[in-house]
């Protein structure tokens, strides 16, 4: 939509993981992780070869795919950077493990829209989900012309936020001469569907804005849930966040019995889930793939990783104030239940307290309000993911918290 944007919203790894964090960088591919023997093969950037690299911990933060459809998870909102899904991929001439090759697929993809623009051509949004809704507003703030329609199967937009929001960004999208259709199944072969949205003709562009994909290519089968969204082929984990196989055993555990590997953000499951129960039943109910969870899950994983490397590494048992060492379990985090979303860049909608139950939470901030919400929350989280100083000031306490007043976390923190 906006190109230049992009230079808002990255910057280069390296120089920030090593010199500002004082971390070590290793630019490559992980093909295979090994976590009884503790081993991960790469396959460094300028190397043909495969290296082994060992390792005493292992946080997984390999996010995932959002195209629920195509073979490897091929979308626009995720560069394609695994080389397998490279060489099968749509755009295979660009290389978007770099940030010029992203930008240039941003700017091939800008032209490409500009030229439907030009045409007044009709375009297809599937799904009215938060990716849907937020993309149909975009294109019809910078392309005007366009003649726009999104579709979903549920009855409204943004199907598990509070009626509220889904009514204020109905309205939104409705004023602004996009047309909606909902209860409506996504069926591209069929005469019938395309006569139902009212384009017996088709459209000029499709864009496909449903769901997520599994993206963990480089794990053992025996860790991947068979069942779930896109498919399933997520990481299962326990309530530790500890990588665990399909029979419920902790897949990395040491010789004094604690796991070394853990799987945070979007490439788990997401859930620890309880066979007989309904899932709001669950030990954990299903999370949101949204940021403010995988950050909270990191914040327990680097927990329990310091609290075994006391325990195994330096032999103690109690931590300061005498409390015994044990590894923390995980919680539906009440951060899950907030969800900003834009409409377009002058207006967006912001709902907080929803939790696993459809339809919960309320309507908290709209409008031009909720957009400059938005620059904020974008400008600092990208400053303190850029271990920049007045990110952190304004983030750390989000997820350490000294003192939880609610929610399913310990009351005085991690």
């Amino acid at each position: 939509m906006k190109p230049k944007h992009l230079d808002a919203l990255t910057f280069t790894l390296y120089p920030v993981i090593e010199n500002r964090m004082g971390c070590k960088f290793i630019w490559g591919e992980v093909t295979q992780l090994d976590g009884p023997e503790r081993t991960a093969t790469i396959k460094p950037m300028f190397q043909q070869t495969e290296e082994v690299i060992d390792f005493d911990f292992c946080i997984i933060a390999a996010g995932c795919n959002f195209g629920p459809f195509h073979k490897w998870g091929e979308s626009l909102w995720f560069p394609t950077i695994h080389e397998k899904a490279r060489a099968e991929g749509s755009w295979p001439h660009l290389d978007e493990r770099f940030l010029e090759g992203r930008r240039r697929h941003i700017m091939e993809e800008y032209g490409a829209l500009s030229a439907l623009n030009d045409k007044q051509a009709s375009v297809l949004v599937v799904g009215a989900g938060f990716i849907g809704v937020e993309w149909a507003t975009e294109l019809r703030h910078f392309f005007p012309k366009l003649n726009l329609t999104i579709i979903d199967f549920l009855p409204q937009c943004l199907g598990p936020l509070p009626a509220s929001a889904a009514a204020y960004c109905n309205n939104y999208m409705k004023k602004n001469g996009i047309a909606q259709h909902y209860n409506t199944k996504y069926d591209a072969k069929s005469p019938d569907f395309w006569s139902k949205i009212g384009l017996p003709n088709g459209v000029d562009k499709e864009y496909v804005c449903i769901g997520v994909k599994a993206s963990n290519y480089f794990m053992p089968k025996e860790t991947l849930s068979e069942k779930g969204p896109g498919g399933g082929g997520w990481i299962l984990m326990d309530m530790t966040l500890a990588v665990k196989n399909r029979e419920g055993k902790v897949w990395s555990l040491d010789e004094k019995g604690y796991a070394r590997v853990y799987a945070i953000g979007d490439c788990n499951y997401s859930c620890v889930d309880e066979p007989g129960k309904k899932p709001d039943e669950w030990p954990i109910p299903p999370i949101p793939k949204i940021s403010y969870p995988g950050e909270e899950e990191a914040v327990i994983a680097v927990s329990n990783i310091i609290k075994i490397d006391k325990l195994f590494y330096q032999g103690k048992r109690t931590d300061a104030f005498g409390t015994p060492l044990a590894p923390s379990t995980m919680h539906w985090p009440w951060g899950a239940g907030m969800f900003a979303t834009s409409l377009g860049p002058d207006d967006a909608c912001f709902v907080a307290g929803a939790s696993w139950e459809k339809n919960s939470g309320i309507k908290c901030l709209w409008g031009q309000l909720s957009a400059v919400q938005k620059e904020i929350i974008e400008a600092s989280k990208v400053d303190e993911c850029a271990f920049g100083v007045v990110g952190r000031l304004i983030w750390h306490f989000v997820h350490h918290t000294p003192l939880h007043l609610w929610g399913g976390g310990p009351r005085f923190g991690y």
